[in-house]
């Protein structure tokens, strides 16, 4: 069965902290109301802890890092599922219920298997 990237957008917050739990909780009704096409997942850390790594002049190159998001957004990349799902309807269907879908954004793409 095809596999999708869920990318979910939101305002860049800590999901770790006690005020984000009632949000969390609609997180964990997803995850348990669509266990059976979830294949992975993770929340990320604010974007205060991102480093971005660059190599100048190509592979082989200086390795530059900087401290801090890519772009100064008003939404970021905020976590993942890795979902399964019959077709790209299917999976938007999924995405929609996504609690990102509802105050940010999820973007769905699918997934080369390697």
């Amino acid at each position: 069965m095809p596999q999708y990237a869920a990318l979910t957008y939101t305002p860049d917050v800590d999901w770790s902290a006690p005020e984000q739990a009632e949000e969390m909780a609609d997180y964990g009704r997803f995850g348990t109301e669509h266990a059976e096409h979830i294949r992975g997942g993770q929340v990320l850390f604010p974007t205060t802890t991102a480093t971005v790594v660059r190599v100048t002049g190509g592979r082989g190159g200086e390795v530059v890092t900087s401290d801090g998001p890519y772009a100064e957004t008003k939404e970021v990349l905020s976590g993942f599922y890795l979902l399964e799902a019959t077709d790209l309807d299917e999976a938007v269907k999924l995405a929609a219920e996504i609690p990102a879908a509802w105050n940010g954004a999820v973007e769905v793409r699918p997934v080369i298997p390697l």
